[in-house]
């Protein structure tokens, strides 16, 4: 059987750690039972580990070479090996509309926007699991006050708690990254509606943290105008990055009874 080489365009990084791979494997039984939707699997390094598990797994992969590998090398999925692009696909007909757990080595040139997909379809996905760029997960983690805290952190975290679990180095990949890696795991906490126009909600957030080191009195001018009476409320001395995902709700809720 022909191992499938790296390919650079599309962000490939293939583990090599049969530990790590068990280790990512097991975050998904924080959500027991629930069907599995692996993202990126190439030659199946974490797929070997979440097949035992018994529950029913899909894998998605838009790489050719690594389909042929994973028909040849794992015949039980045949059926469940889905040959697309995660991003532009139709989550509601995965399970037939079941919720399901997320979870992947994943390319770290679309990780952001995978997590942007899973809050898109955050009523499909109460746990979502994986490794990314060290530095996208210290991003999703961070709570306010923090240098790294923007805007995935807020977004993901107005309906996620999110766990940094552990770092994994350069050396136990094929080709070596030239960031460190880390897994994490995200489970949807209690918040059913933020209370606000989610997606007025989704632009003050982008909107102010566009310019991070401003005030909000600053940032927020592409919203409200320049001059607008509003920003004379002391929440404007502040900056974003000081901003709680309560007090963007908060924040959010002003600015549309102004606009």
């Amino acid at each position: 059987m022909r191992l499938v080489k790296p390919k650079k365009f599309l962000g490939q990084h293939f583990l090599k750690d049969l530990g790590v791979a068990r280790d990512i494997a097991d975050t998904v039984d924080v959500c027991p039972g629930l069907p599995i939707l692996e993202v990126g699997p190439g030659m199946g390094v974490l797929t070997q580990f979440l097949l035992p598990k018994g529950r029913l797994l899909k894998v998605v992969e838009v790489d050719y070479e690594s389909v042929a590998y994973l028909r040849e090398a794992y015949p039980e999925l045949e059926d469940d090996i889905v040959e697309d692009d995660f991003l532009k696909m139709n989550l509601t007909r995965l399970f037939d509309g079941q919720p399901f757990v997320l979870t992947g080595n994943y390319p770290y040139n679309i990780s952001s926007q995978i997590f942007f997909k899973m809050l898109d379809n955050k009523d499909l996905i109460p746990c979502c699991t994986g490794m990314i760029q060290k530095e996208v997960a210290e991003r999703m983690a961070a709570g306010p006050g923090s240098k790294t805290y923007g805007i995935l952190s807020v977004l993901v975290q107005a309906w996620y708690r999110v766990e940094y679990l552990f770092t994994v180095h350069e050396h136990v990949f094929n080709p070596p990254p030239k960031v460190k890696s880390a897994v994490i795991r995200m489970t949807r906490n209690d918040t059913h509606e933020l209370g606000c126009d989610e997606a007025l909600f989704k632009r003050v957030v982008k909107t102010t943290f566009n310019q991070r080191r401003k005030t909000l009195r600053n940032s927020i001018k592409p919203l409200l105008g320049a001059g607008c009476p509003l920003t004379q409320a002391p929440v404007f001395d502040r900056r974003p990055e000081q901003l709680s995902v309560q007090e963007f709700v908060d924040l959010t809720n002003l600015v549309a009874g102004y606009l």
